[in-house]
């Protein structure tokens, strides 16, 4: 294995800024993206954002796709099913719930991933602690207070999420740079064309205006959040990046308060709370487990 370079002081501390922006960057997306939903459907406004995506990161990357192999292709197609659920999913429960709430029951996915893989007792625990979270907000959908559907969609944008980690990590073993992501975008955009099309193609002629914002929330929540999520791993630990990541409720609550107005309740808040106590443990609980890997491309973990 490779030696690791020192960080320094400094870079630590870009490396943290650039986390948080691309928090930011996700959450103010994702907001923005609730607000015009009375414009475009959300399986519509899904398709165009990821059309925008592909479009930026094949110019960027510019993929050789000539050069890959039969599991290179595997990799790279699972990638685009799993962006395609992940995303489209989220979007369909952000009308029903609120934002901070769909990103808390998000987080599920790659907490349940974390017990799978690391069968530790703490983990366990850490895990139980956001299903009780979980509970909070399943008891309020049960009492009327929350759609159901709300958060069945976001839940099961959730297990896309943790196939997402998967799948990614397997492209970025098989595919160079950021190649494979560009072509999981094009995967992504043509597996929610049945669902988005007729949607974004109805809402477009009648307020071409709505490719702007579209335009936006695909470069804030897409191009702009993955680039700085790459530049910020060159620079602080995975464990910190890890740590960091699990303050995306917290980062939905203030921007689905200032973009939507969208003001959480007690139980909404204890919620938020326990799930982002128990990302924090389970990145703490990784971090003692094993030695630092070397960042890669290929384990960057985005939300929607």
């Amino acid at each position: 294995m490779p030696r690791i370079p020192r960080l320094s002081p400094g870079g630590m501390v870009v490396g943290v800024l650039l986390v948080v922006c691309a928090i930011s960057s996700v959450q103010l997306g994702g907001s923005i993206a609730k607000t015009v939903f009375d414009r475009i459907d959300p399986a519509g406004l899904t398709l165009l954002r990821l059309v925008f995506a592909a479009a930026v990161m094949l110019l960027v990357a510019r993929p050789r796709i000539r050069s890959w192999d039969a599991g290179a292709w595997r990799a790279v197609l699972a990638l685009g099913v799993t962006l395609a659920g992940m995303n489209l999913l989220f979007y369909l429960s952000l009308p029903r719930i609120p934002i901070a709430l769909a990103v808390t029951l998000e987080l599920i996915g790659p907490l349940v991933l974390a017990l799978v893989q690391s069968r530790r007792l703490v983990d366990v625990a850490w895990v139980g602690l956001a299903a009780i979270g979980v509970g909070v907000i399943g008891a309020q959908a049960v009492g009327g207070d929350l759609d159901p559907v709300g958060v069945l969609l976001a839940l099961g944008a959730g297990g896309f999420w943790a196939l997402y980690i998967l799948s990614s990590a397997a492209v970025g073993q098989r595919v160079p740079g950021m190649g494979g992501l560009a072509g999981a975008l094009v995967v992504a955009a043509v597996v929610v064309a049945p669902f988005g099309a007729a949607g974004a193609i109805s809402s477009t002629l009648a307020d071409p205006s709505v490719l702007l914002p579209a335009f936006g929330i695909a470069m804030l929540s897409s191009a702009i959040a993955y680039g700085l999520e790459l530049l910020a791993l060159r620079r602080v630990p995975t464990r910190v990046f890890g740590i960091l990541m699990a303050m995306e409720p917290a980062a939905a609550g203030i921007f689905g308060l200032l973009v939507l107005g969208e003001a959480l309740g007690g139980l909404d808040l204890l919620a938020l709370a326990l799930v982002i106590a128990a990302s924090v443990g389970v990145a703490l609980s990784a971090a003692r487990a094993r030695r630092e890997p070397p960042p890669t491309t290929g384990q960057l973990p985005p939300l929607p």
